[in-house]
């Protein structure tokens, strides 16, 4: 049975790669013509850079979320270390979607907030307990 701090982390590679493809799909009727209106146009352009936007975000604060899952992988994991792995791939979810689907700033930045809050915690648990199990 893997470590159970591998399914959020998997959860939020999921996510990337459901990114990965969705932008792909938004970027089709540009590159391969498939799926243009009639006039010639892509009927994902404003969508397109929300959700390129967001993939490369996935690649920023969650670096360190990774490195506290692996940390916490060697030196032991507590039910709080769950939960707030489970908050963070959560939270980058409804990042996501805030961000894609809305131009709502301040809404995505109490969002993040939460992403950035879990992290730290994690971050606080390897601080504080770095080699007992929890």
């Amino acid at each position: 049975m893997p470590h159970p701090l591998i399914a959020p982390m998997a959860a939020h590679v999921a996510l990337a790669a459901f990114l990965y493809a969705l932008l792909t799909f938004a970027r089709a009727p540009a590159i391969w013509g498939i799926g243009r209106r009639s006039d010639g146009s892509n009927p994902w352009a404003r969508f397109e850079p929300r959700i390129s936007a967001n993939l490369s975000n996935q690649f920023e604060w969650p670096l360190l979320f990774y490195a506290a899952c692996l940390v916490l992988l060697q030196s032991g994991t507590s039910q709080l270390s769950l939960v707030l792995a489970w908050i963070f791939v959560l939270g980058r979810v409804l990042h996501s979607l805030v961000q894609i689907l809305t131009s709502n700033v301040r809404l995505r930045g109490v969002v993040f907030t939460v992403n950035f809050l879990a992290v730290l915690g994690l971050w606080a648990i390897v601080a504080l307990h770095p080699s007992q199990n929890h």
